[in-house]
């Protein structure tokens, strides 16, 4: 049995990528958060069509059953645990080779395992080609082998409501 939060976290990506063709599912992620006693396992899901629109809530409502059936069978964790399934949402994680070729073009906010150097890096997705994943900023260009990527997430772009919404905030502090 897994101890480690990265075990669980792997064992039951492991499990769950291996059950989700069958549902017509894409596992996007699975997180284990929060203190060992009673973590938190979260599943991002997602159609396994590329082409289909993003998961809704209800179809999310309907593939947690056997999600947490699995669960609970692997059994991962002593003790009490959440289970919490979602769609993906506008912060996608980006982990397998499919997910850098389909998102290039998309902003990213990408972090580098290791401890020497700089780690974070933020700019447009260039994509993937031979395991070497690209990325493009003000700073120039970038590559790294995606095994030397820790975690890569799409940065949403609220484009100028943000920046209208940020303006607002501004103005209300100088009065």
């Amino acid at each position: 049995m897994p101890f480690t939060l990265d075990e669980v976290r792997d064992a039951l990506l492991e499990a769950l990528e291996r059950e989700a063709p069958a549902h017509d599912v894409d596992i996007v992620d699975v997180e284990v958060v929060g203190a060992s006693r009673a973590p938190t396992v979260r599943v991002r899901i997602d159609h396994a069509d590329e082409q289909a629109d993003p998961i809704s809530l209800d179809e999310v409502s309907a593939e947690t059953g056997w999600i947490s059936d699995l669960v609970d069978e692997l059994d991962p964790i002593a003790g009490r645990f959440t289970l919490e399934v979602s769609s993906p949402g506008m912060a996608r994680p980006l982990r397998k080779e499919r997910d850098f070729e389909r998102f290039a073009g998309s902003t990213v906010s990408l972090k580098l395992k290791g401890s020497e150097g700089r780690r974070r890096y933020t700019g447009t997705l260039t994509g993937i080609e031979e395991g070497v994943v690209g990325l493009e900023n003000e700073e120039g260009s970038f590559s790294w082998q995606l095994d030397e990527i820790q975690s890569c997430s799409i940065k949403p772009d609220f484009g100028d409501a943000n920046k209208k919404e940020k303006g607002r905030a501004k103005r209300g502090q100088r009065r």
